[in-house]
């Protein structure tokens, strides 16, 4: 009788053990999955924000200026300095349109702001005007196949460049990226110089 007893606990046990391995497995399931979902849902959302970069940064490449030949200065041949600068742009992979009203008087109402800089000043917003050449809509925004020339006006820098100044023009549309122009003036000053 003794002998059934024992037999009829060790199957107890065996079965106890068996119901705590099987909860133990169950939970390790849960806990599994659960930190699967985790790991999925992190993925889907770090995805996302990626999608979200690579759309932001397309925008941003394609409001962007590029120059379309070459940049030119016009001098004062009398006084040996340099009075204006004229650049002919685009816009990028034939992106989105760029506001480039003018700013003629420094006026409050213009969105690019093209700052100068030389070993002598600086100058965070500059007097243009902006002419169109070839294909144009007649507005102030530089759309897909169109050509803006931005004349800036430096007759107001004193001192103004002269022989060997090295200055940047930066053009800062309001989306999109700066354009940044690093030129020298030559030795002599012309009437109109290529700064290639």
């Amino acid at each position: 009788m003794l002998k059934r007893l024992a037999k009829s606990l060790r199957r107890d046990e065996r079965g106890i053990t068996g119901l705590e391995t099987a909860i133990i497995l169950i939970a390790f399931v849960v806990v599994a999955s659960v930190f699967a979902y985790s790991v999925l849902s992190a993925g889907v959302f770090s995805s996302q924000k990626g999608q979200e970069a690579i759309y932001a940064g397309l925008a941003e490449a394609r409001a962007t200026l590029e120059v379309k030949g070459d940049v030119f200065a016009y001098g004062n041949t009398t006084s040996g300095n340099v009075t204006a600068v004229t650049v002919t742009l685009t816009n990028t992979m034939g992106g989105q349109a760029i506001d480039l009203t003018p700013n003629t008087d420094g006026n409050s109402t213009h969105a690019t702001v093209i700052s100068y800089t030389d070993p002598n000043q600086h100058v965070s917003d500059l007097p243009w005007t902006v002419s169109w050449i070839g294909k144009n809509n007649s507005d102030n925004s530089l759309d897909k196949d169109e050509q803006a020339v931005i004349r800036v006006n430096l007759s107001g820098l004193n001192p103004s460049p002269a022989t060997y100044t090295t200055f940047t023009i930066e053009i800062k549309p309001l989306t999109g990226a700066s354009l940044i122009l690093n030129r020298t003036i030559p030795a002599k000053i012309d009437a109109v110089m290529d700064l290639h």
